[in-house]
């Protein structure tokens, strides 16, 4: 799908994020991360991703870096938005901010769910918790809007 955009993909009338993050995994930042649709709802989508060396923030800890968090639960809000919205618009995270309750441990692997809460014409609202398959036990919580830089909604 080279020089094609999320935009160009055929969604049959409604945007799909499993088509969405499968287009998105072969490149960019969310390629080199690995990230895989996991489950979706009408305002969330969840992401997963296996854990690995290669993304270990500190050697002596072989915890995750903390950027491999908020890179999935920036996609997975950016997507929670789209799903709820139903299409794909251009969109810009303006502010995500993460709550670190406890590190993933190695070999675990991360999920990532975002929600959309709310939509106004130019800004999505939303929330996120990162846990290692138990959201009732979860790594972070997070909390941001993305500004939303195509047409208006109605």
């Amino acid at each position: 799908m080279t020089g094609k955009t999320i935009a160009d993909i055929p969604m049959n009338g409604r945007f799909d994020p499993r088509l969405a993050t499968q287009f998105m995994a072969g490149a960019g930042h969310n390629g080199f991360l690995g990230s895989r649709y996991a489950d979706h709802g009408d305002d969330w989508v969840e992401l997963t991703l296996d854990w690995r060396e290669d993304l270990v923030g500190d050697p002596s800890s072989d915890v995750l870096a903390s950027s491999v968090v908020i890179s999935l639960l920036d996609i997975a809000c950016s997507l929670s938005i789209w799903t709820k919205l139903g299409e794909f618009r251009p969109q810009v995270t303006m502010d995500l901010r993460l709550d670190y309750l406890r590190p993933s441990p190695r070999g675990e692997p991360l999920f990532g769910r975002g929600i959309c809460y709310h939509l106004t014409h130019s800004v999505g609202f939303v929330r996120g918790i990162a846990h290692n398959g138990d959201p009732d036990h979860p790594l972070a919580h997070a909390i941001g809007t993305f500004i939303r830089v195509g047409d208006r909604l109605p």
